[in-house]
C-alpha cells in the first residue's frame, strides 16, 4: 500500500470518530432533551425495523402488535402517538386519517441516523410542520459518499431468519458527476410469523395449551430512488420518490375458543411519496429553503367473518396530501439569528364500503393547512436560548354532512440551556411549550362513533434538565450523562367513551392527563489499545401519567393504560479486530391495559435481552459481514398489547457485502 493511501485511509477513520462523538455533543449541548442513534449504534441494537431502535430511547412506548407485521406506535413522555411527528430527510410524514404513523414499516437498511427531540429542536431553520407537534422523530437516510476517484458505492444484503424470514436489500450510490449523484434502494421481507406462544386457560396457575399465532403473515416491497445535488458549497437539494406496499394478516387476539374468527382480518397499503428540499445560502447573513411533497396513501382492509347482512365487512381509504414550504434565515449578528416559515399543505380523504349505502354517506373531508412561524435563537459560549410563536389556521370542508370546526392558533416555545462553568461541559436546560393536536378524520368522521364537535386534545410541556459529559483520556474519551425532569398536561383529551348506552359510543373531549416523570440517558466508551472498544449505554425512564377528569371518578389518579411507571434500556458492545459482540436490553414495569387500574387488567413486566456476533472480512476495497443475532433470549411471550403476545426466542442471520 502507498503512502498517500496510508493517509487517506487513517483521515477517514478519525473522521467517523468525530461524527460520533458530534451526535452525543449535540446531545449535551441541546436545551431541549435530543436523543441521537447513529448508524453504528444501531448496528449494535439487535434491529431490524425503526420501530425495534426507537425504543432504546428514553420516555419513549412503542405500542406493537406484535410480530413482523403489526402495527407499531410511538407514543412520547404518554402524550400519546399522535403528539410525535415522524419525519423522514426533513420532511413529515402524515397520516390524517388516524394521525398516528406506522413507524414498523421503516426499515432500517437505508438509515444513517435517528434523533428523538423533545418540544422540538434547536434547529429554527426548519419547515413551520416540525415546530407543530410536542416531539419529532427524525429519520434520516443515507446520502451519496464517494472515497477517491471511485463513483459506485453500494450494498447487497440478505437476512434470515425464524419465522420464515427472509428479507434481501440493496442499496446503491452512482456518481453521475461532480456535482450531482443518484441513490437507489430496495428492500423485499416475508415472513409467515407463526411464532409458538402460551395460552393460558384461566389465570397464569390454571392450565395452558401450546399454540401458534394465526393469521401473521407479511410481504413487504419498498424502493427508493434520489438525485442529490451538490451545485455549489452554499447550494443543494434533492430530489426523491418512495413507494412501499405491504400485504399482511391482522392477527387477533387470542380468546380462549375463539382464535379462528379473531384472526381472519387482512389489511393491504400502499405509500407513495415524491418530496423535494433545496437550500441556499446566499450570504454570510441570508439562507432559505424550500420543500416540496405529494403523498398517496391506499388502505384496503377485509374482514371476511363480520357478522352483518353482506357477510362481511371491507373498507378502501385513499388519502392524498399536497405540501408545500418556505423558510428564510438571518443571522442579525454574531450570537443571534432570526427564522421565518410558512408550510401550507391539503389533506384528503376518500373511501369505499362494502355497501353503496355505506359509501354514499361517506363525507370525503378536504383540511387546509396553513401554519406559520417566527423563530429566534441565542448563541454564546455559556448560553444557548430559543423562542418561537407558531400560527395555525385551517378549515375544514366535506361533500356531504357536516365539517368539523375551522382553527386559528397560536402556540409559543422557549427553551435555554447554560454552561456555567468555562472549563467544564456542564449545562442546565429548560423548556416550556404549548401545543395542540388536531381531531383526526377518524376521530370526526369515522362511521356512528365520529364526532364533529371535538376540540383539538391541547398540552402544556414543562422540562428541566442538567447534561454533562466529560473525557478521561485516552482510555476512556467519553462519558456522558442527561437527567430531565418533566410535567406535562393534556386538557381535552379525545377518547372513545359511551354516550347514549353502553352499545353505543362516541368520541368526545374528556379526559384530563397530568404526567410527572423523569428520564436518565448515560453512555461512555473505553478503549484498550488501538485494537478493542467497548461502547455501554443505557436508559431508565419513571413516569406518573395520571387520569385528573374528574375527582369523583372510579379512574381518578389511576395510570394511563399501556404506560409503565419504569421502563429502561441498555446495551453494550465489544469491538475486537477478530469479532464483535452485542448485548441489548429492553425492560418495562407493568402498565395497565385500561384507565382502571385492577388486578385483571394488569400486564406482566418483561424484560427482553439480545446478543448478536458479527465479523467483518476485507477484501480488495470490498467488505462481506456476516453477523448472528438470538433474539429475546429468555423465550418470554410478554405482551405490550393485552392479549396480543410478542415472539419469543428467535434467530436471525445477515449477510451483506459492501463494495
Amino acid at each position: 500500500m502507498s503512502k498517500d493511501a496510508e493517509d487517506s485511509t487513517r483521515v477517514y477513520t478519525i473522521r467517523e470518530v468525530r461524527v460520533t462523538e458530534s451526535y452525543r455533543n449535540a446531545e449535551i449541548r441541546s436545551s431541549s432533551p435530543l436523543q441521537i442513534l447513529s448508524s453504528k449504534q444501531i448496528g449494535n441494537l439487535n434491529a431490524l425495523q425503526v420501530s425495534d431502535a426507537v425504543k432504546y430511547f428514553a420516555g419513549v412506548a412503542v405500542k406493537d402488535y406484535g410480530g413482523i407485521g403489526g402495527l407499531k406506535t410511538v407514543s412520547v413522555r404518554s402524550l400519546g402517538a399522535a403528539h410525535t411527528a415522524v419525519s423522514y430527510d426533513g420532511i413529515s410524514l402524515s397520516d390524517t386519517q388516524t394521525g398516528q404513523i406506522d413507524i414498523g414499516r421503516f426499515s432500517l437498511e437505508n438509515v444513517d441516523m435517528l434523533s428523538l427531540s423533545n418540544g422540538q429542536s434547536d434547529n429554527i431553520f426548519q419547515p413551520a410542520r416540525l415546530f407543530a407537534s410536542a416531539a419529532v422523530l427524525n429519520i434520516r437516510t443515507l446520502t451519496p459518499r464517494f472515497e477517491g476517484a471511485n463513483y459506485i458505492h453500494a450494498r447487497a444484503s440478505l437476512k434470515g431468519g425464524s419465522f420464515g424470514m427472509i428479507n434481501p436489500s440493496l442499496w446503491l450510490q452512482y456518481k453521475l458527476s461532480r456535482k450531482y449523484a443518484l441513490s437507489f434502494s430496495s428492500e423485499w421481507l416475508s415472513a409467515d410469523g407463526q411464532y409458538p406462544y402460551k395460552l393460558y386457560h384461566g389465570g397464569e396457575g390454571d392450565s395452558v395449551s401450546n399454540e401458534k399465532r394465526k393469521n401473521t403473515d407479511v410481504k413487504n416491497l419498498r424502493l427508493e430512488a434520489a438525485l442529490h445535488g451538490s451545485l455549489s458549497e452554499k447550494e443543494n437539494g434533492y430530489i426523491k420518490a418512495y413507494y412501499y406496499h405491504s400485504e399482511r394478516g391482522l392477527p387477533g387476539a387470542i380468546i380462549l375458543y375463539n382464535t379462528e374468527n379473531f384472526s381472519s382480518q387482512r389489511l393491504s397499503d400502499a405509500t407513495f411519496f415524491l418530496q423535494g428540499h433545496y437550500q441556499n445560502i446566499l450570504s454570510e447573513m441570508f439562507s432559505i429553503q424550500g420543500n416540496a411533497k405529494f403523498n398517496h396513501g391506499y388502505l384496503h382492509y377485509l374482514d371476511p367473518t363480520y357478522l352483518n347482512e353482506t357477510g362481511r365487512q371491507e373498507s378502501f381509504y385513499r388519502q392524498n396530501e399536497y405540501y408545500l414550504s418556505l423558510s428564510a434565515l438571518y443571522k442579525a449578528l454574531p450570537h443571534l439569528s432570526f427564522a421565518v416559515s410558512s408550510d401550507g399543505f391539503i389533506n384528503a380523504l376518500g373511501a369505499e364500503f362494502e355497501s353503496d349505502s355505506v359509501t354514499n354517506e361517506f363525507p370525503k373531508p378536504v383540511r387546509y393547512n396553513l401554519l406559520s412561524v417566527v423563530a429566534a435563537k441565542y448563541v454564546s459560549e455559556h448560553v444557548l436560548a430559543t423562542a418561537s410563536l407558531l400560527s395555525t389556521l385551517v378549515k375544514e370542508t366535506v361533500q356531504k354532512g357536516s365539517a368539523g370546526s375551522n382553527y386559528n392558533r397560536l402556540s409559543p416555545y422557549v427553551s435555554v440551556t447554560y454552561k456555567p462553568l468555562q472549563n467544564s461541559d456542564l449545562r442546565f436546560r429548560a423548556f416550556y411549550k404549548n401545543i395542540f393536536r388536531l381531531p383526526t378524520f377518524n376521530d370526526l368522521y369515522y362511521s356512528r362513533i365520529g364526532n364533529i364537535h371535538l376540540k383539538p386534545e391541547t398540552t402544556n410541556q414543562f422540562d428541566i434538565g442538567i447534561t454533562y459529559a466529560v473525557s478521561l483520556g485516552k482510555t476512556i474519551p467519553l462519558v456522558s450523562f442527561t437527567v430531565d425532569g418533566y410535567r406535562n398536561h393534556v386538557r381535552d383529551k379525545i377518547m372513545a367513551m359511551p354516550t347514549k348506552n353502553i352499545f353505543v359510543w362516541s368520541m368526545v373531549n374528556l379526559g384530563k392527563v397530568r404526567i410527572t416523570g423523569v428520564d436518565i440517558s448515560g453512555e461512555a466508551s473505553v478503549s484498550a489499545g488501538e485494537k478493542l472498544t467497548i461502547l455501554f449505554g443505557g436508559t431508565y425512564t419513571y413516569q406518573r401519567a395520571l387520569d385528573v377528569t374528574d375527582p369523583e371518578g372510579s379512574t381518578y389518579l389511576h395510570q394511563v393504560p399501556y404506560m409503565p411507571r419504569v421502563s429502561g434500556s441498555g446495551r453494550l458492545s465489544l469491538e475486537t479486530p477478530w469479532v464483535n459482540f452485542a448485548y441489548s436490553l429492553l425492560w418495562s414495569g407493568k402498565r395497565y391495559s385500561t384507565f382502571q387500574n385492577f388486578a385483571v387488567n394488569r400486564l406482566a413486566s418483561y424484560s427482553d435481552h439480545s446478543l448478536s456476533v458479527s465479523k467483518s472480512f476485507s477484501l480488495l476495497n470490498q467488505k462481506l459481514n456476516f453477523k448472528f443475532e438470538a433474539l429475546n433470549l429468555l423465550n418470554e411471550n410478554y405482551m405490550i398489547v393485552k392479549w396480543f403476545p410478542m415472539p419469543g426466542r428467535s434467530f436471525r442471520g445477515t449477510l451483506s457485502w459492501t463494495f
